[in-house]
Formats: C-alpha cells, sequence, structure tokens
C-alpha cells in the first residue's frame, strides 16, 4: 500500500473541537495516524511505558515537548520519541492548523483512556 504523510488513506477515529484524528491500520503491528490539530490548540500529552513513537509535521507550526524539552516543530520535522517519554504538541497559530503524521505499534484507543499512560 502506498499511501502519503498528508493522506494516509485511514479511518476517521476521533473529531472534536481540539483535532481531528485518522488512522490507517493496514499494517498488523504499526499504525499511521495523522492528526490536524485546530488553532490555538493542544494535544492533551501521555507518555507510552513500553513504546516508542515517530512524529513527522507536515503543516502549520507548533511547539513539540519531549520530557521537559520544548522544540519548535516546523514542516518537515522528524521527532523521535523514546519509550516512558511524555510528548505533547501545541499549535500557536490563531488561523492555521497543526498537522502531524505519527507511527507506533498498534493499541487499543477505544475510549478517550486508551492504553496508555497520562502525565
Amino acid at each position: 500500500m502506498k499511501v502519503s504523510l498528508e493522506n494516509i488513506e485511514g479511518v476517521i477515529v476521533k473529531d472534536n473541537e481540539t483535532y481531528t484524528l485518522e488512522d490507517n491500520n493496514y499494517l498488523e503491528n504499526l499504525t499511521l495516524s495523522r492528526t490536524v490539530l485546530k488553532p490555538k490548540q493542544s494535544t492533551r500529552g501521555h507518555f507510552h511505558e513500553n513504546q516508542e513513537e515517530v512524529y513527522i509535521f507536515t503543516s502549520g507550526v507548533g511547539i513539540m515537548t519531549i520530557g521537559e524539552e520544548k522544540y519548535q516543530a516546523l514542516e518537515g520535522d522528524t521527532f523521535l520519541i523514546p519509550k516512558g517519554k511524555f510528548h505533547r504538541v501545541e499549535n500557536e497559530s490563531e488561523i492555521w492548523p497543526c498537522c502531524f503524521t505519527c507511527v507506533f505499534e498498534k493499541y487499543n484507543r477505544s475510549g478517550d483512556e486508551a492504553n496508555y499512560n497520562l502525565k
């Protein structure tokens, strides 16, 4: 299957005032996920005790927090997140969404709590 970072050919799993979340679960062990983070919003932040994650920013401007470090996130930036590290994205723009695509091991994302630990 061929996809692009901006068109992952997934299914919308959440769409609310904070973000639109789309997952492609074509692979057996990995999920490709795209988030459109709405202006002046942030993800709730979380960490995975036994899972690494990759974030690739595709448009907009944001702040990526990994552990205690904060980074400016621009189109084309890629962040490698070690297991156990808290991470969160904030959209600084008043008008533009901040979009990013993630790759991670599959886990149960049903409900608001999912199978990861909130900080």
